[in-house]
């Protein structure tokens, strides 16, 4: 049946257990198995599915990025995910000051798109850099900027959709004659145009719509289908023009129509300039009081965050340096934030605001920050949700009842009653997110493994519901109701209501095909779990040491969905490199943690590994670690791939090729023997060419030249130049160095010499190659080898200084994982530096200053290899490269490069890695003139840039070098 509709399609439709078991889950607590995942590439495919869909009966859940909470995005169907192909920005008016998208745009790239103009689009969810148009109009999306800007309702300007029968229809504002017009249509549009006319008509159901549905004055509301939005026209009685049913359409979560095309209202941009306070509290009622005094100022953000979410980012390695304006420990903390054009306005708002916090007297402490400052605060604001996946351990903030809204003169009243609710269920929430819109995501703590805590998870819903229906609130401010919470809407407008929305639903969608379970006729809350209840977990033994997230299952339990991983190139980062090229959830950190997840735990096997799905779900991971510290849950898939590689290749066997790139230091070793032979059978295209071919290596890459060098003679030969006995310092002469990249050791030994450093060389092979590959006990029995000098070396206090960031950072990484003595393990993880970090460090000690290196001007573009994006920082390299006075040094924003040790030599990963390349590094080095000097640290990332576009980067410590005077 489904492959008759596969043949109809121009896009994809896939059925295998891989794509459907991707598809499980969203960001919300719940999974259920969809029987295919369609890509639709043209209109015509949408109407083809949902042609098919009518015929057979089956439900249609429409798809973006799939960060939904409440489990929009999840169902028993066909998930038709447009996310891949419907991406296109189709025109811009500026005169009217809208756009034209297709439902797959994401939002912050709409609006890098929009700013030559001047425009942008005003909505922005914590999700901004991933999220797309169709799932903010879906779910009527508005976030940190709602308080100025309004919700995505009130931007929808006109939506192009497919109904329920196949047939097109187009939403938007319609005078009363162009609407009575429509009831006269023949067809499924015209009848629900006068469907919704003789309802809305009616007045006993307009006075029960103004009296059961939440307060007007508050602005985030997504319960049930907003038949009130429909009532403040001409057509039914006010006083405003025009009546739009994309009122409607903007959160009914893909129930009522397909959207295909998206007609958006824009705003000038923001003011350029900004300040924010950051006020500070002792008790987290002092910081609810504050809130509806300080709305009185013009503020942009008013944003709440709590201790447990500030906990939180103490364990994150991006989002530590974040944390640099918090002051002691608060219990709560407000991001308030005023903009404007003038330097001049901009203070007297400050000054004003300053002015209100001193009144108000309940803060400790008001930080002021600004410019790049203020970025920094709000990325910590953003990375809140998924910092809650940071709890060790089952037991997890639950996204239940994180999105009530209520009028801002009821807020302090509704926490207290709603922090009592969870004193009674020995509960400690969670409270972060819109202050200032009266609207904050408040989470109980449980573990939905277990059937007592499921009861609570139902039990604190109702509780939460009834009290936020008291105060005739939102028990849906922003996150939709999908199925968490839309078992609660008759309860939150009323029965009779409820019957209303059904029918409105029937109107649309007679069939119920389209996201079938939300909104109306619901899913139960507490059923379709993401985990199956009182289930006895399996016990699965690893290598690595999984302690710290109490085993292998809940390191990839960690991964709650938010789906950060699947930002784009276009964003800041590295996270995911193979997803920026294919677009394939599977090839995303939360692709990868899924499947992992349900293999371990729903396979029969007894190695539950051996599994082919999960063979080809990291097959493309480049293993560039940018996961273990972009992901705010610091899911590290290398780590969990390599697991994966050994205990998959411990059941069915180590490939001959593998074991080629694995044991590839001996065969260099060896070769170094008989460097000229080696190298002449390398470049030889008859002999190169038979050799690449027949162990599976691509035939356009170029094989590294291996080499033959006395570093012990070298360091004998070098001279203090600068006449100054420093510090003792160990060298560390890795596998790279030592055979391929020889001259960086030899380097590195001048620069380090004549600057007056006593050089101790140490000649150790990582471990690096086998961990890639999986040879996981060859790698512990190096790291058992290496651990008595790297100890010896720690305990005399001889840094040891590494030139491969792969290789020294192993020391500071995997090798944690070996089951070594913890606190052994991280003194010797706190004595290994990047050279680049330790010649930084003394920099900015006033050890090493700026005349004892040229005058001369040079241009250095640096790109960083991804383990030190990841472990340690791109800025000790600026440092080094900015020292010598006349270097222009800037980093490129670069990403991965794409090579990843082996990963770009394999035949069949080749094109890939050359487009990761493409996305930034490849286009950023072309267009450096020929004068600018490029700098990478990595050996692969050095190759894959001569080979992607000739021209021949530098290690860090070969550009110091030169610039010695």
């Amino acid at each position: 049946m489904l492959n008759k509709l596969k043949e109809r399609l121009e896009g994809e439709l896939f059925i295998d257990k891989l794509t459907t078991t991707l598809y499980a889950t969203d960001a919300s607590v719940y999974r259920k198995l969809p029987m295919a995942v369609a890509y639709p590439k043209v209109d015509k495919d949408i109407e083809e599915i949902i042609l098919f869909a009518k015929e057979n009966n089956i439900g249609l859940i429409p798809r973006t990025a799939g960060t939904s909470l409440a489990g929009q995005c999840v169902g028993d169907g066909i998930v038709v995910d447009v996310s891949k192909y419907f991406t296109k920005i189709i025109s811009v008016d500026t005169d009217k000051k809208q756009v034209t998208v297709q439902p797959g745009v994401i939002r912050d790239e709409l609006n890098l798109f929009l700013a030559p103009y001047n425009l942008f689009f005003g909505p922005n969810t914590s999700t901004s850099n991933r999220c797309m148009i169709g799932g903010m109009v879906g779910n009527n999306s508005s976030g940190t900027t709602s308080i100025q800007y309004g919700v995505t309702r009130d931007k929808v300007v006109s939506l192009k959709t497919y109904l329920s029968d196949g047939s097109r229809a187009e939403f938007k504002t319609l005078s009363l004659n162009e609407f009575l017009g429509k009831m006269s249509l023949e067809n499924l549009e015209g009848e629900i145009y006068k469907s919704l006319h003789k309802e809305l008509s009616n007045n006993e159901i307009k006075e029960e719509i103004i009296r059961e549905f939440p307060k007007p004055e508050i602005h985030r509301r997504n319960t049930g289908y907003a038949v009130d939005e429909l009532l403040k026209n001409n057509v039914f009685g006010q006083e405003d023009e025009g009546i739009n049913l994309c009122k409607l359409l903007s959160g009914s979560e893909g129930t009522l129509a397909f959207t295909t095309e998206i007609v958006l209202q824009l705003d000038d941009i923001p003011p350029s300039l900004s300040a924010m306070v950051v006020t500070h509290y002792k008790t987290l009622e002092d910081c609810l009081s504050d809130v509806a005094p300080l709305m009185v100022n013009t503020l942009h953000t008013c944003e709440m965050m709590d201790k447990v979410i500030l906990d939180c980012t103490k364990n994150n390695r991006t989002q530590l340096e974040n944390r640099f304006f918090v002051e002691g420990d608060p219990a709560a903390l407000l991001m308030l934030e005023v903009k404007s054009n003038t330097e001049e306005d901009l203070e007297l708002q400050l000054q004003q605001l300053l002015q209100t916090i001193r009144a108000s007297g309940l803060s400790y402490a008001s930080p002021v920050l600004k410019g790049g400052d203020i970025n920094k605060a709000i990325e910590l604001r953003k990375a809140g949700l998924g910092l809650l996946g940071n709890i060790v351990g089952d037991r997890k903030a639950v996204a239940c009842i994180e999105d009530t809204a209520v009028a801002l003169e009821d807020l302090k009243d509704f926490i207290g009653e709603f922090s009592q609710i969870m004193k009674d269920y020995e509960q400690e929430a969670v409270y972060y997110a819109h202050a200032g819109a009266g609207e904050l995501h408040l989470r109980p703590i449980l573990n939905l493994k277990k059937s007592e805590d499921v009861a609570l998870f139902r039990a604190i819903t109702t509780d939460v519901a009834k009290l936020t229906k008291k105060y005739n609130g939102s028990f849906s401010g922003e996150h939709g109701d999908g199925i968490v919470r839309a078992e609660f809407i008759p309860l939150m407008i009323g029965d009779n209501n409820y019957e209303l929305l059904k029918r409105v639903k029937t109107y649309f969608d007679p069939t119920n095909i389209f996201n079938p379970g939300k909104i109306v006729e619901a899913y139960p809350m507490d059923e379709s779990l993401r985990y199956e209840v009182d289930r006895k977990e399996p016990e699965i033994e690893t290598l690595l040491d999984f302690s710290d997230s109490e085993g292998i299952l809940k390191a990839a339990e960690k991964c709650n969905g938010s789906g950060d991983c699947r930002k784009t190139h276009h964003m800041s980062g590295a996270m995911c490199p193979s997803y920026h090229a294919t677009k394939n959830e599977k090839d995303t950190t939360r692709g990868r943690a899924n499947t992992l997840r349900e293999f371990l735990t729903s396979t029969e096997k007894t190695n539950r590994f051996d599994n082919k799905e999960l063979k080809e779900v990291f097959d493309l991971c480049l293993s560039c670690k940018a996961c273990s510290s972009e992901c705010p849950s610091n899911v590290d898939i290398a780590t969990l791939k390599a697991e994966f590689l050994y205990q998959y290749q411990e059941e069915n066997g180590y490939p001959l090729r593998a074991k080629l790139f694995a044991y590839n230091t001996a065969l260099n070793n060896l070769g170094s023997k008989v460097a000229g032979l080696t190298n002449s059978v390398y470049e030889s295209k008859l002999l190169g060419g038979l050799l690449k071919k027949s162990v599976g290596v691509a035939p356009q890459r170029s094989l590294p030249k291996v080499s033959s060098f006395d570093f012990d003679s070298h360091l004998k030969t070098v001279k203090n130049q600068n006449n100054v006995s420093l510090s003792k310092v160990v060298l560390y002469i890795d596998e790279f160095t030592n055979y391929l990249d020889v001259e960086l050791g030899r380097d590195a030994i001048e620069v380090l010499g004549r600057l007056g450093y006593e050089v101790t060389l140490f000649y150790a092979e990582s471990g690096r190659t086998y961990i890639s590959k999986g040879f996981l006990k060859q790698a512990k029995k190096l790291a058992v080898k290496n651990m008595e000098k790297l100890r010896e070396f720690s305990e005399k206090g001889l840094p040891v200084l590494g030139l491969e960031p792969s290789a020294v950072l192993t020391f500071r990484d995997e090798y944690k994982r070996f089951g070594f003595d913890k606190k052994e393990m991280e003194a010797i993880a706190n004595n290994s530096f990047l050279i680049e970090e330790f010649l930084a460090k003394e920099i900015a000690n006033g050890v090493l200053t700026a005349d004892l290196f040229t005058a001369e001007k040079k241009t250095v573009k640096i790109h960083n290899h991804c383990h030190q994006k990841s472990i340690s920082n791109q800025k000790v390299t600026f440092d080094i490269l900015n020292l010598p006075k006349n270097y222009e040094v800037s980093i490129i924003n670069s990403g991965c490069c794409g090579m990843a040790g082996s990963f770009g030599y394999e035949k069949e990963h080749y094109q890939i890695s050359m487009q990761v390349g493409e996305l930034k590094l490849f286009p950023a080095v072309r267009k450096t003139s020929s004068d600018v000097i490029i700098a990478a640290n990595g050996t692969s990332c050095r190759h894959q840039i001569y080979d992607g576009t000739e021209r021949k980067a530098k290690h860090p410590i070969s550009i110091f070098k030169e610039a010695l005077l």
